[in-house]
Protein backbone atom coordinates (compact mmCIF):
# COMPACT_ATOMS: atom_id res chain seq x y z
CA UNK A 1 0.00 0.00 0.00
CA UNK A 2 1.41 3.41 -1.02
CA UNK A 3 2.18 5.97 1.77
CA UNK A 4 4.33 8.14 0.37
CA UNK A 5 5.79 10.01 -2.57
CA UNK A 6 9.35 11.23 -2.71
CA UNK A 7 10.42 13.53 -5.25
CA UNK A 8 13.53 14.60 -6.90
CA UNK A 9 13.94 18.79 -6.48
CA UNK A 10 15.96 20.23 -9.55
CA UNK A 11 13.87 18.83 -12.95
CA UNK A 12 11.32 16.98 -11.40
CA UNK A 13 9.45 19.69 -9.35
CA UNK A 14 10.96 22.80 -10.34
CA UNK A 15 12.59 24.44 -13.53
CA UNK A 16 16.10 25.89 -11.81
CA UNK A 17 18.53 25.31 -14.53
CA UNK A 18 18.21 29.04 -15.75
CA UNK A 19 19.31 30.52 -12.45
CA UNK A 20 22.13 27.88 -12.29
CA UNK A 21 22.98 28.63 -15.77
CA UNK A 22 23.24 32.55 -14.69
CA UNK A 23 25.66 31.47 -12.03
CA UNK A 24 27.33 28.80 -14.07
CA UNK A 25 28.03 31.49 -16.73
CA UNK A 26 29.29 34.19 -14.48
CA UNK A 27 31.60 32.29 -12.60
CA UNK A 28 33.24 31.00 -16.10
CA UNK A 29 33.57 34.88 -16.86
CA UNK A 30 35.48 34.77 -13.91
CA UNK A 31 38.16 32.93 -15.49
CA UNK A 32 37.68 34.26 -18.83
CA UNK A 33 35.90 31.81 -20.42
CA UNK A 34 32.60 31.95 -22.98
CA UNK A 35 28.88 31.51 -21.27
CA UNK A 36 27.25 27.77 -21.67
CA UNK A 37 23.72 27.58 -23.38
CA UNK A 38 21.44 26.10 -21.18
CA UNK A 39 20.83 22.67 -22.76
CA UNK A 40 24.81 22.19 -21.82
CA UNK A 41 24.41 22.91 -18.66
CA UNK A 42 21.00 20.98 -18.30
CA UNK A 43 23.34 17.95 -19.10
CA UNK A 44 25.36 19.10 -16.41
CA UNK A 45 23.00 18.95 -13.79
CA UNK A 46 22.12 16.09 -11.41
CA UNK A 47 24.98 14.78 -9.53
CA UNK A 48 26.02 17.80 -7.17
CA UNK A 49 27.39 21.13 -7.59
CA UNK A 50 30.87 20.24 -7.32
CA UNK A 51 30.09 17.69 -10.02
CA UNK A 52 28.22 20.54 -12.21
CA UNK A 53 31.58 22.32 -11.45
CA UNK A 54 33.97 20.03 -12.90
CA UNK A 55 31.81 18.95 -15.65
CA UNK A 56 31.53 23.03 -17.37
CA UNK A 57 35.38 23.60 -16.04
CA UNK A 58 36.25 20.43 -18.32
CA UNK A 59 34.04 21.40 -21.24
CA UNK A 60 35.38 24.86 -21.53
CA UNK A 61 38.71 23.79 -21.49
CA UNK A 62 39.31 22.06 -18.74
CA UNK A 63 41.47 22.85 -15.34
CA UNK A 64 43.37 22.01 -11.83
CA UNK A 65 41.69 20.70 -8.85
CA UNK A 66 42.55 23.89 -7.46
CA UNK A 67 41.13 26.27 -10.11
CA UNK A 68 38.12 23.86 -9.80
CA UNK A 69 37.91 24.54 -6.23
CA UNK A 70 37.79 28.62 -6.59
CA UNK A 71 35.58 28.56 -9.37
CA UNK A 72 33.06 26.24 -7.24
CA UNK A 73 33.32 28.84 -4.46
CA UNK A 74 32.49 31.85 -6.89
CA UNK A 75 29.50 29.67 -8.44
CA UNK A 76 28.16 28.74 -4.79
CA UNK A 77 28.79 32.30 -3.64
CA UNK A 78 26.49 34.06 -7.07
CA UNK A 79 23.92 30.91 -6.95
CA UNK A 80 23.56 31.19 -2.98
CA UNK A 81 22.13 34.76 -3.85
CA UNK A 82 20.07 34.06 -6.62
CA UNK A 83 18.37 30.38 -5.88
CA UNK A 84 15.29 31.36 -6.83
CA UNK A 85 14.91 34.39 -9.35
CA UNK A 86 14.49 32.73 -12.49
CA UNK A 87 13.09 29.14 -10.97
CA UNK A 88 9.37 28.05 -10.77
CA UNK A 89 7.43 24.91 -9.85
CA UNK A 90 6.51 23.44 -13.55
CA UNK A 91 2.95 23.77 -14.16
CA UNK A 92 0.57 21.77 -12.54
CA UNK A 93 3.32 20.42 -9.46
CA UNK A 94 1.12 22.57 -6.76
CA UNK A 95 -2.08 20.88 -7.52
CA UNK A 96 -0.69 17.73 -8.04
CA UNK A 97 0.79 18.25 -4.34
CA UNK A 98 -2.61 19.42 -2.93
CA UNK A 99 -4.04 15.99 -4.59
CA UNK A 100 -1.38 14.06 -3.19
CA UNK A 101 -2.15 15.66 0.55
CA UNK A 102 -5.75 15.42 0.14
CA UNK A 103 -5.21 11.57 -0.30
CA UNK A 104 -3.56 11.47 3.12
CA UNK A 105 -0.19 10.61 1.53
CA UNK A 106 3.34 12.00 3.59
CA UNK A 107 5.30 13.32 0.89
CA UNK A 108 9.48 14.23 0.96
CA UNK A 109 12.15 15.83 -1.25
CA UNK A 110 15.32 13.60 -1.97
CA UNK A 111 17.66 16.01 -3.81
CA UNK A 112 21.45 15.91 -4.86
CA UNK A 113 21.21 19.91 -4.03
CA UNK A 114 22.93 21.17 -0.56
CA UNK A 115 20.78 20.37 2.19
CA UNK A 116 20.20 24.17 2.85
CA UNK A 117 19.61 25.66 -0.54
CA UNK A 118 16.79 22.64 -1.07
CA UNK A 119 15.06 23.69 1.91
CA UNK A 120 15.81 27.34 1.29
CA UNK A 121 14.67 27.36 -2.50
CA UNK A 122 11.22 25.27 -1.12
CA UNK A 123 10.36 27.80 1.44
CA UNK A 124 11.11 30.85 -1.64
CA UNK A 125 8.50 28.70 -3.99
CA UNK A 126 6.27 28.19 -1.15
CA UNK A 127 6.18 24.87 -1.58
CA UNK A 128 8.31 23.62 1.30
CA UNK A 129 4.93 23.15 3.19
CA UNK A 130 3.70 20.25 1.62
CA UNK A 131 6.79 17.87 2.36
CA UNK A 132 7.11 15.98 5.56
CA UNK A 133 10.51 16.16 5.04
CA UNK A 134 13.27 17.65 3.08
CA UNK A 135 16.22 15.95 2.58
CA UNK A 136 19.88 17.34 0.45
CA UNK A 137 23.21 16.39 0.52
CA UNK A 138 25.27 17.07 3.49
CA UNK A 139 28.90 17.24 4.24
CA UNK A 140 31.08 13.78 3.17
CA UNK A 141 27.82 11.80 2.94
CA UNK A 142 27.52 10.06 -0.48
CA UNK A 143 24.96 11.39 -2.83
CA UNK A 144 22.87 9.75 -5.37
CA UNK A 145 22.94 7.22 -6.68
CA UNK A 146 23.94 5.86 -3.28
CA UNK A 147 21.01 4.51 -1.19
CA UNK A 148 22.47 6.92 1.73
CA UNK A 149 20.20 10.28 0.73
CA UNK A 150 16.86 8.12 -0.46
CA UNK A 151 17.21 5.77 2.53
CA UNK A 152 17.05 8.64 5.56
CA UNK A 153 14.14 10.30 3.38
CA UNK A 154 12.28 6.73 3.76
CA UNK A 155 13.15 6.33 7.48
CA UNK A 156 12.73 10.15 8.40
CA UNK A 157 8.95 9.23 6.97
CA UNK A 158 8.59 6.25 9.06
CA UNK A 159 7.67 4.25 5.95
CA UNK A 160 8.97 0.62 4.59
CA UNK A 161 10.71 0.52 1.01
CA UNK A 162 7.60 -0.96 -0.54
CA UNK A 163 5.40 1.69 0.64
CA UNK A 164 7.23 4.62 -1.20
CA UNK A 165 7.38 5.51 -4.71
CA UNK A 166 10.54 7.87 -5.77
CA UNK A 167 9.56 10.03 -8.59
CA UNK A 168 12.78 11.70 -10.94
CA UNK A 169 13.59 12.72 -14.10
CA UNK A 170 17.20 11.35 -14.33
CA UNK A 171 19.00 8.22 -15.02
CA UNK A 172 20.55 9.13 -11.49
CA UNK A 173 16.89 9.15 -10.06
CA UNK A 174 16.50 6.31 -11.62
CA UNK A 175 19.46 4.27 -10.36
CA UNK A 176 19.00 5.42 -7.02
CA UNK A 177 15.58 3.86 -6.99
CA UNK A 178 16.62 0.56 -8.86
CA UNK A 179 19.18 0.45 -5.76
CA UNK A 180 16.97 1.04 -2.77
CA UNK A 181 14.57 -1.14 -4.12
CA UNK A 182 11.96 1.38 -4.35
CA UNK A 183 9.08 2.10 -6.89
CA UNK A 184 9.82 4.57 -10.12
CA UNK A 185 8.05 7.18 -11.47
CA UNK A 186 9.74 9.50 -14.12
CA UNK A 187 9.23 12.88 -14.94
CA UNK A 188 10.04 12.84 -18.80
CA UNK A 189 9.90 16.87 -18.97
CA UNK A 190 12.71 17.26 -16.93
CA UNK A 191 16.84 17.22 -17.39
CA UNK A 192 16.92 13.25 -18.47
CA UNK A 193 20.82 13.35 -19.12
CA UNK A 194 20.94 9.77 -21.08
CA UNK A 195 18.49 6.93 -22.13
CA UNK A 196 17.06 4.34 -19.25
CA UNK A 197 19.00 1.18 -19.40
CA UNK A 198 15.16 -0.20 -18.86
CA UNK A 199 12.16 1.42 -18.86
CA UNK A 200 9.82 -1.34 -18.28
CA UNK A 201 11.11 -1.06 -14.59
CA UNK A 202 9.34 2.44 -13.99
CA UNK A 203 6.37 4.18 -15.11
CA UNK A 204 6.23 7.59 -17.22
CA UNK A 205 4.18 11.06 -17.13
CA UNK A 206 5.45 14.20 -19.14
CA UNK A 207 2.62 16.46 -17.44
CA UNK A 208 1.99 16.86 -14.17
CA UNK A 209 -1.48 17.87 -14.83
CA UNK A 210 -2.34 14.40 -16.00
CA UNK A 211 -0.51 12.88 -12.69
CA UNK A 212 -1.65 10.04 -10.82
CA UNK A 213 0.41 7.72 -8.70
CA UNK A 214 -0.86 4.32 -7.53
Amino acid sequence: MLKAIIFDLDGTLIHSAPDIQFASNEALKSINRDPLDIETIISFIGSGSEVLVDRFIDFTGGGSEALKSEVFTTFMSIYEKNISTLTEPYPGVVDALNGFRARGLKLGICTNKPNGLAKEICEDLDIAKYFDVIVGARACKPKKPDTYLLETCVNALKCKPDEVTYVGDSTIDFDTAMNASIKFYLFSGGYLNKPYPDLSKCSQFENWRSIYIS
